[in-house]
């Protein structure tokens, strides 16, 4: 019970420090945003629990793949905000981010990589 305590509180230590680096500064609150904190805290946190290296290097593996449609989002959403507010450009974004999802398990499915 310690141990999920301390997860939890790890976890969300990350997130609102990076939320409050990020209204002091933009482009310093993005960088640290951009580092994948919470990808290395799950592969630290499955390796301390002894997991099997293969599930932890799966991990890694599918992560890789499933920042790819997330990237769109980010491209797009700085233009729509200012023009469409931020409800509509977030659930366009959500949208975008869904198609680009679709869309990459199609194409790497015809490589043979299943990622679903």
């Amino acid at each position: 019970m310690q141990l999920l305590i301390l997860k939890y509180l790890s976890t969300a230590a990350i997130v609102v420090i990076v939320s409050e680096l990020a209204k002091r500064s933009d482009r310093l609150g993005a960088l640290i945003a951009s580092l994948p904190f919470v990808t290395l805290l799950v592969l630290f946190w499955m390796y301390f629990e002894h997991q099997p290296q293969e599930k932890i290097a799966n991990h890694a593996w599918y992560t890789f793949w499933y920042v790819i449609p997330s990237l769109p989002m980010f491209f797009i959403f700085p233009f729509l905000l200012p023009k469409f507010g931020f409800w509509f450009s977030m659930l366009s974004c959500i949208a975008i981010t869904l198609f680009s999802f679709t869309l990459l398990i199609y194409i790497t499915g015809k490589f043979g990589i299943e990622l679903i």
